[in-house]
């Protein structure tokens, strides 16, 4: 299996201002030094965390996801990030992974977060994904997903895990940002995997303070890359072969508690 290099974008985004984002994600995505396998963007990141879901939301193959298709394209890299979708009357913080060949997976954010009024504007998903990205399988969260660990839990078959990345994309706000370190690493050391986050920094249209700490963890928790307080790229290579060898030597899966998310 190959190594899989991914590139985390932290950035200061434009308050709901989908255009302005997007031309500063095609700068960024453009000075990313070592060609990525997967790039990841921030949660809504063409409009910041806005609640104004009926102004800001896109149709489905609308500008932002044609945007993707054509960076996923041009970069060969899988291009992996949030905003704000309507679909049949509803709308929905949707992730969206898309392929160089034009073809996507998307996952709606399961748990919206009640205290800033998402969940009165929103329509909350109720499938789990997991797709496949070079040999790797990769599950998707958004922010408040982070602190449901059995949302996440990964599950084994023969000896196989369901997935092999966790990645998260947030808004997480910087009062609380010390939570985002800990159950970044904790995803990570439970799952057996690696656990990628990218987070915001800047402050938002209604003051809240962001100030990054996007970062990637190894299976074994072990941090690879980090970074607070600054827009950059972050630049890190999973290897996989040090990941199996690590969950043959300690199968901790095997002691795992059976349970069932309804």
């Amino acid at each position: 299996m190959q190594d899989l290099k991914v590139a985390l974008i932290q950035a200061d985004l434009h308050w709901e201002s989908i255009e302005a984002n997007l031309h500063m994600f095609e700068e960024k995505i453009w000075k990313i030094r070592n060609k990525p396998d997967i790039i990841v963007l921030p949660e809504m990141f063409t409009t910041g965390f806005s609640m104004k879901a009926k102004e800001l939301a896109e149709p489905m193959n609308s500008k932002t996801f044609r945007w993707m298709k054509q960076q996923a394209a041009q970069t060969q890299a899988a291009i992996l990030g949030s905003y704000i979708v309507t679909e049949k009357g509803q709308y929905y913080n949707r992730f969206i992974a898309m392929l160089p060949d034009g073809t996507h997976h998307q996952y709606d954010k399961r748990h919206l977060f009640a205290l800033a009024g998402e969940a009165d504007g929103f329509t909350p998903g109720t499938e789990r994904l997991i797709f496949e990205w070079k040999g790797w399988k990769i599950c998707p969260m958004i922010c408040y997903d982070l602190r449901f660990p059995v949302w996440a839990r990964n599950k084994w078959e023969d000896d196989t895990a369901a997935f092999d990345l966790l990645v998260y994309m947030a808004n997480w706000p910087a009062p609380r940002v010390n939570a985002w370190d800990t159950l970044l690493q904790a995803r990570a050391i439970e799952n057996l995997s690696y656990c990628i986050g990218v987070n915001r920094i800047g402050v938002d249209g209604v003051k809240a303070q962001y100030r990054g700490h996007s970062a990637a963890y190894n299976h074994k928790g072990e941090e690879l890359v980090f970074n607070e307080g600054k827009e950059c790229i972050l630049e890190a290579t999973l290897n996989y072969e040090e990941m199996a060898a690590f969950r043959n030597r300690y199968p901790f899966y095997k002691e795992a508690d059976e349970f069932e998310v309804k």
